[in-house]
């Protein structure tokens, strides 16, 4: 190899290290941090960059177009359709997380994948583990019966809700790391069932101050 060459090349080299250090630096100076408070975990701090909160601006799309936040009343909409739509945000959330760039980590700081994980693993994961096995259970010993006979069908409605009420803070964790402004319009805020949605009905009424909390 000629110094001629040898030369071309480590000028090569050096100009590709070169352009990867600035795209590094200039991606780790575009850092922000994010303080989100989601009830179930407190107040946490989160560092973002163009590539988390592009991240997090998909998790908030599928999050709120989906049943995972949208009320679904004792006598409106199918159990089915739900369970599938809420596997449907699992899977797409899971894929997401795994085409993305992991974030850089920042010591005491938390990452948008930290977000969404939690969210799969602390709520959607036992719920679909819980009610996914039994609803087809009854659906296949009883194909022809409607699915208001399923007799766990309020008690899963209710839990259903309950899963609806806490996505509701996760949404709104990823709208902010995603800049969005003001996204509380934006997702529907689903109450606690009260206690006795999981009754079946023509139970006893729980005497006052004996009755199950919500959770």
């Amino acid at each position: 190899m000629t110094s001629r060459t040898l030369f071309v090349v480590t000028g090569g080299v050096v100009g590709a290290v070169t352009v990867l250090a600035v795209r590094w630096y200039r991606r780790l100076a575009q850092l922000t941090e994010v303080k989100v408070t989601i009830p179930q975990l407190s107040e946490l701090t989160f560092t973002v960059n163009n590539d988390s909160r592009q991240v997090a601006w998909r998790m908030f799309v599928e999050t709120v177009t989906r049943v995972s936040t949208q009320p679904l009343a004792s006598d409106e909409g199918v159990l089915r359709e739900a369970l599938t739509s809420i596997y449907g945000l699992f899977s797409t959330a899971r894929e997401t997380l795994k085409a993305a760039r992991p974030s850089a980590p920042v010591p005491g700081e938390q990452t948008v994948e930290y977000l969404a994980i939690t969210m799969l693993n602390r709520e959607l994961r036992p719920f679909l583990s819980q009610w996914h096995p039994r609803l087809r259970e009854f659906e296949r010993a009883h194909p022809e019966s409607p699915e208001s006979d399923w007799p766990d069908n309020a008690a899963c409605r209710a839990e259903l809700q309950r899963v609806q009420h806490a996505i509701h803070d996760y949404a709104i964790g990823f709208a902010r790391l995603a800049g969005v402004r003001e996204p509380e319009p934006l997702v529907v805020h689903v109450p606690l069932p009260r206690a006795s949605d999981d009754r079946p009905e023509g139970s006893p009424t729980p005497a006052a101050g004996n009755g199950p909390a919500a959770r």
